[in-house]
């Protein structure tokens, strides 16, 4: 009942836009900015993002966004990020996750890596139908987006570097969420496997953009970039 009355705490739309605010940033958020992004009082916003906490789908902790230390840096705020558990309701009770890794298991004992890869990239050429390859890192987002990845576009070297020439050349697209991440904590080198072919097949591979590895702590081990990148 736990996941059930997690997910009801959502129903309020204040603490729901609350939730995806602070979900959609990938780093702590402090009430003032939560409130601002969801256009509410700041006492309002922290009920709200105290209730979320409470129902495990935020963690808080405090720190000064002042940046600063010692004398006069002001008090530590309070802050809050994306709780990592995962919630989910099924009404009969379903376990489609010990089946996943009961599959994941047994393709891995007998090395049908390959096997999967192609089957991963045959449905995700099926989900884009006859639609081109992704033409832009813009449009790549939004198939990633509408698939549960969380996209976000990341420019390495910062903002310095997007103003300077080769800014066009290093964007790269990473994602906050893998659809997959309950099974390829158990299984990673299966799992990422098929999901690199997923997206190889859903973007396509003869476009301007690409799927590739680049595993980081806390996100998808995929990321998409554009292809030119590596045509060097």
């Amino acid at each position: 009942m736990e996941d059930i009355d997690a997910i009801a705490a959502l129903q309020d739309p204040v603490r729901r836009r609350l939730y995806e605010y602070v979900a959609a940033q990938g780093r702590e958020v402090g009430r003032n900015e939560a409130a601002e992004a969801a256009g509410v009082a700041r006492t309002l916003a922290a009920h709200h993002l105290d209730r979320l906490t409470e129902a495990g789908l935020l963690e808080s902790g405090s720190r000064r966004l002042t940046g600063r230390s010692g004398p006069g840096a002001g008090r530590p705020a309070k802050v809050y990020t994306r709780a990592p558990g995962e919630r989910s309701v099924s009404l009969p009770a379903r376990d489609y996750r010990t089946a996943a890794e009961l599959l994941a298991e047994a393709a891995e004992q007998a090395g049908l890596d390959a096997g999967l890869r192609a089957a991963a990239r045959s449905r995700g050429e099926a989900l884009r139908g006859p639609a081109a390859s992704c033409g832009a890192l813009e449009e790549a987002m939004e198939v990633l987006a509408a698939r549960g990845y969380e996209p976000h576009l990341e420019i390495p070297g910062g903002a310095e570097d997007a103003e300077g020439a080769a800014g066009a050349d290093t964007r790269v697209v990473r994602m906050r969420n893998c659809p997959f991440h309950a099974v390829a904590e158990s299984f990673p080198p299966l799992v990422c496997g098929m999901n690199l072919a997923l997206l190889e097949g859903l973007l396509g591979t003869d476009g301007p953009v690409r799927a590739r590895m680049d595993a980081r702590p806390g996100e998808c081990c995929v990321v998409v970039e554009d292809s030119k990148n590596n045509d060097h």
